[in-house]
């Protein structure tokens, strides 16, 4: 989402698929390494290094920006995105992630984690034009499981907000 970590939502959002957990039984796969930039709590954006790995449990999305680590993972059946807590130690389910084609920038929870990454946008355009045609802004709400909630696309989220 090659990807960032939101990837995931936008991926959800346009309904392409996760490889199937029968794909992931072997050893984590290291899917692609980008150096981009990435933004905390709605921060200047800093150069960072996502590395998206598949395992059996997901694909898990590791963000190095300076000297923090913020882990996204994206799971299916049901699909649900999640966080890494390193204070618990557990994985936490997001509340929204959002993706932005024109700026090529995904981001969490609002914006306490943003990532530029042109790869994985531009992946999800090839993979389903149909979809993703005319499209600007993708959202995606989770519930308490970090379960898909309801996604919402361009002027039609704003009247969720």
């Amino acid at each position: 989402m090659s990807i960032s970590i939101l990837l995931m939502l936008a991926a959800f959002a346009v309904g392409v698929v996760l490889p199937s957990a029968q794909a992931r039984t072997e050893a984590p796969e290291v899917l692609y390494t980008l150096q981009t930039s990435c933004s905390l709590a709605g921060g200047e954006p800093e150069p960072c290094v996502v590395e998206a790995t598949q395992t059996a449990e997901g694909t898990t999305y590791r963000h190095v920006i300076g000297g923090r680590v913020e882990t996204v993972r994206i799971s299916d059946a049901p699909v649900r995105m999640t966080l890494w807590d390193a204070g618990t130690k557990t994985w936490t389910p997001l509340s929204s992630a959002a993706a932005r084609f024109s700026t090529n920038t995904i981001c969490f929870n609002g914006r306490d984690l943003c990532v530029v990454n042109a790869n994985y946008l531009n992946s999800v355009r090839e993979d389903r034009p149909d979809a993703s045609a005319g499209r600007d802004l993708v959202q995606v709400r989770f519930d308490d499981s970090g379960r898909v909630h309801l996604t919402c696309y361009d002027d039609g989220c704003k009247e969720l907000r």
